[in-house]
C-alpha cells in the first residue's frame, strides 16, 4: 500500500468515526430530552394522590400521552374482589394478589383510554397505537399500587417511587414501579412492562430486576403480527 492509498484510507476511517460519533452525540442528546421530559411527567404524577375519580394515566412513550381517568364502584370492586375473596396470609400472597390486580387495573383502564392493545416491550414495529413504554407502565403501576395502599387492601407492602436500571452507557435504561416488605424491608420490583396489556405484573425481589433480569417466557422481542397471537400468561 503506497502512501498516497495509506492516506486515503485514514481519511475514509476518520470520516467514518467522526460521522459514528456524531450520530451516537445526537441519540444520546435526543434521548436524554425525551428521557428528562418523561421523569418530569411522572414525578408530576406521582406527587398528586390519586382517588377512584380522578386519577392520571400514562400512555404514547414517556408519557407523551396524558388521560384523566375515573373507575366507577363496580369497576374497583373487582379489585377488592381479589383481595377479599382469598385473603393473602402472607407477604407473598399478597404479591400475588397485587400482580393480578394491576393486570385487572390494565384490562379496565384500556377500554377507557385505547390501550387495551399495548404489547408488551417498547421494540415492536407494526402500526399500533394506545403503546406503553417502560415509564409509562412504572407510573401507572405506581398509581394503581398506591390505590390499593390508600383503600387498605394493602396489608405486608409499601409503595415507592419508581426506579431506573442501566442507563446509555452500560445498556438501554429500563423503569419499574418499586414497593417493599414492611416488615423485613426487603424492595420488589413490579414491573408490568415484560407482558401485554391485561397480564399480571412481573413482582420480583428488586436487586435480581436491577441486575438486567427479564423472564424468559415474555413475548419481547417474539416475531408476531398481533397481540392475539401471544398466548395468555
Amino acid at each position: 500500500m503506497n502512501c498516497r492509498t495509506l492516506l486515503l484510507s485514514f481519511k475514509t476511517l476518520l470520516y467514518k468515526t467522526l460521522s459514528y460519533q456524531l450520530i451516537v452525540a445526537m441519540w444520546l442528546a435526543i434521548t436524554a430530552s425525551y428521557a428528562q421530559a418523561a421523569l418530569s411527567e411522572m414525578s408530576r404524577i406521582f406527587h398528586q394522590t390519586p382517588s377512584l375519580e380522578a386519577f392520571e394515566v400514562c400512555f404514547g412513550g414517556g408519557c407523551a400521552e396524558v388521560r384523566q381517568v375515573t373507575l366507577t364502584a363496580e369497576e374497583w370492586q373487582k379489585v377488592v374482589h381479589l383481595f377479599v375473596s382469598d385473603v393473602p396470609l402472607n407477604a407473598m400472597q399478597e404479591r400475588e394478589k397485587i400482580a393480578q390486580a394491576i393486570g385487572l387495573l390494565e384490562e379496565i383502564v384500556g377500554e377507557k383510554v385505547g390501550t387495551s392493545n399495548d404489547i408488551a416491550g417498547t421494540f415492536y414495529s407494526g402500526n399500533l397505537s394506545g403503546q406503553l413504554d417502560c415509564n409509562d407502565e412504572a407510573i401507572n403501576t405506581t398509581t394503581y399500587i398506591r390505590l390499593m395502599r390508600q383503600a387498605d387492601l394493602m396489608k405486608w407492602h409499601e409503595v415507592e417511587d419508581t426506579r431506573t436500571r442501566s442507563f446509555f452507557f452500560n445498556g438501554w435504561p429500563h423503569s419499574t414501579a418499586v414497593m417493599h416488605d414492611i416488615s423485613t424491608g426487603e424492595r420488589f420490583a413490579v414491573d408490568s412492562w415484560f407482558y401485554d396489556n391485561g397480564a399480571p405484573a412481573t413482582i420480583v425481589p428488586f436487586a435480581i430486576w436491577k441486575s438486567g433480569y427479564r423472564p424468559a417466557d415474555s413475548p419481547i422481542g417474539q416475531s408476531r403480527t398481533s397481540k392475539a397471537n401471544t398466548s395468555a400468561r
